[in-house]
């Protein structure tokens, strides 16, 4: 039996890997899967994998990206998780005088932790709405909540976090949502240390393999809606509605063009250098994708 710990925020997304683990399916090909929730993030994610607090990661595709091809992290990523984009919610202060994307240029936005995606996505947005992107200033929150106490102190003007993760939030009055941003890519992916990618291949890929059939069984299911939102405290339409947006990897498979596209949007953003976008693919993975 080989243990290994795998860890990706405490989120609807990664409901498959949790029922997985509970109903012991991981136990057939002789993994001990353990999951740890991250709170912090991507950012986060991407220091214990370095550290070896984590083997496995699910994060967000821009921020591993980014993190291997800058030579940060030495880790592979075995597949897309998640194969359609996130929506973020831009959220501010809820008393503010903010009202829309625009009243936010020069303004300060909150983020987990550098390299994080709500710091790239910040950048995204930056893109879209022409603004300098050096002119972008952050304020590192750690998690949700420490976002939420930013902008009630008025210490951010903007926080950019899941929508329907913060509804709950909007509902209570602690933020204010005003519009959204949606990733150019499938969101999440599934990372592994460098060493175990090598290592441990075979017993990988049995894996996504079984993740892939445990969210199809999910994606499927009858009751579905109510067993998402009574675990994520999240109302019945919200999960209808973000069901509707999102899909899982149900067959594992390559998306070699959306990983162009990535890489592409991360040097002209200037988050990567040109020349650590090289020969990308050889990267990233264990192997070229064909």
């Amino acid at each position: 039996m080989i243990d290994l710990k795998i860890g990706g925020v405490p989120e609807h997304f990664n409901l498959p890997w949790r029922l997985a683990i509970e109903e012991g399916h991981f136990k057939y090909i002789d993994l001990n899967l353990t999951w740890e929730d991250q709170h912090m993030g991507t950012g986060e994610m991407v220091k214990k994998l370095a550290n070896g607090e984590l083997d496995i990661a699910v994060l967000l595709t821009e921020g591993i990206t980014k993190a291997i091809l800058q030579d940060k992290l030495k880790a592979k990523i075995l597949q897309v998780f998640i194969t359609t984009p996130l929506h973020w919610g831009i959220h501010v202060p809820y008393h503010s005088k903010i009202m829309t994307v625009d009243d936010l240029k020069g303004q300060t936005f909150a983020i987990s932790r550098y390299g994080s995606g709500s710091h790239l996505m910040s950048y995204v947005k930056a893109d879209q709405e022409g603004w300098n992107a050096e002119d972008l200033k952050f304020n590192v929150i750690g998690d949700v909540e420490g976002g939420l106490t930013s902008l009630e102190k008025n210490e951010s003007q903007a926080f950019l976090w899941e929508k329907y993760t913060t509804f709950p939030y909007t509902e209570k009055a602690r933020c204010r949502y005003i519009d959204e941003v949606v990733t150019p890519w499938p969101c999440f992916v599934i990372a592994v240390r460098e060493d175990l990618a090598i290592e441990q291949a075979d017993l990988l890929a049995k894996m996504c393999e079984i993740i892939g059939q445990m969210a199809a069984t999910l994606k499927t299911s009858d009751d579905v809606v109510e067993i998402i939102g009574w675990r994520y405290n999240l109302r019945a339409g919200q999960v209808a509605n973000w069901l509707i947006e999102t899909d899982w990897n149900y067959l594992g498979k390559e998306y070699k063009e959306e990983f162009q596209k990535t890489v592409d949007y991360l040097v002209r953003l200037k988050l990567i250098d040109p020349e650590n976008a090289e020969n990308w693919n050889e990267k990233l993975f264990p192997k070229v994708i064909e």
